[in-house]
């Protein structure tokens, strides 16, 4: 535990990835200020209200004055930023378009860098996304220095955001496909979206079911963001990494497979069916972060499909269907 109250924010607390973040650090000790401007609501941040170490800002990370307007003057300074604010998915950002995403996900990230440096914060983490890669070629593992090849509109946005944050020396993960319960679970992610349809219409439509990708629990993406804090060596000119686990790379048919296991009433469909967006086939090496933060996943695929199992015959998310849990009504399986 932490005992002098560090402070720390984190953009997007709100969404899949920050509301369990925003968790953990009040759980090490941390004061945690969250600004998100709420667009699929705050119910993920209501257990934190009566935490005297939590402060919320509703607050756009395009505005140019969001960061020092958040901030609690009674606070220490902040010594970290977690930008995790924007919009995510390849989906989401086909449907708002070129412009409108290179809006939130570059020049607010450039905002927030400047703000970040203004008020004299350590540390830039930023989350970005493995899809810069686009696909493997011949087979081989892509590491952090491969080719970039995107395939989508969200991937180039986040390719431009790295080419801002890099020279800055912010420290950027490039995530796998993420799985698993948060306090604001996401049904538009392949393992979640897939338990869904099994337990809900006892039915699985399938598309390009050979390719390969990369998968890691919400969990294990926290513990690999919070090495940032602690485990980084600051000599290093570029703190760059692939984040999640060579155990976690499957096929879509793979994936089907373990989802039958626990759900086995479920029909499953094969589609042909070529479309534009995110063509991801890929395989991913994650012995960076391994070899120099010590990062280790916990949770597998097998067991994170359970977890998603077990919450909703529990009746643990009342409307699993409902927008609020997806950041795009546009799936593809």
């Amino acid at each position: 535990m932490t005992t002098d109250k560090q402070h720390i924010v984190v953009t997007g607390g709100a969404g899949y990835i920050g509301s369990l973040l925003t968790a953990q650090l009040l759980h090490l000790g941390y004061r945690v200020t969250v600004i998100d401007t709420l667009l699929f609501g705050g119910e993920s941040l209501l257990t934190f209200l009566s935490n005297p170490d939590f402060h919320f800002s509703k607050s756009d990370v395009t505005d140019s004055r969001c960061l020092k307007n958040a901030l609690r003057r009674d606070w220490p300074k902040p010594f970290a930023l977690f930008h995790l604010a924007g919009i995510v998915g390849f989906p989401a950002c086909q449907a708002i378009g070129n412009q409108a995403a290179n809006f939130y996900n570059v020049d607010a990230t450039k905002n927030i860098l400047e703000q970040s440096k203004t008020l004299g914060i350590e540390k830039f983490i930023f989350s970005s996304t493995y899809s810069v890669y686009g696909m493997s070629l011949n087979g081989v593992s892509v590491k952090e220095d491969s080719p970039l090849n995107p395939q989508s509109l969200y991937a180039e946005t986040k390719i431009k955001a790295e080419e801002i944050l890099l020279p800055a020396k912010a420290i950027v993960f490039r995530l796998a496909t993420l799985y698993g319960i948060s306090p604001r679970t996401r049904f538009d992610l392949i393992i979640n979206q897939f338990v869904l349809d099994a337990f809900t219409k006892r039915e699985l439509l399938i598309y390009q079911r050979g390719y390969t990708r990369s998968f890691v629990h919400v969990r294990d993406v926290i513990d690999g963001l919070l090495l940032a804090l602690t485990s980084l060596d600051e000599k290093n000119d570029q703190h760059l990494y692939n984040l999640g686990t060579e155990d976690g790379t499957f096929t879509k048919d793979q994936i089907v497979q373990m989802v039958i296991k626990r759900l086995p009433d479920t029909f499953v469909e094969y589609k042909d069916l070529t479309f534009g967006g995110d063509m991801r086939d890929i395989s991913v090496s994650f012995e960076k972060i391994t070899h120099e933060l010590g990062f280790k996943a916990k949770v597998s695929v097998d067991e994170g499909i359970k977890e998603v199992v077990n919450t909703l015959r529990l009746g643990l998310i009342r409307e699993p269907n409902h927008i609020r849990y997806r950041n795009s009504q546009f799936i593809v399986s």
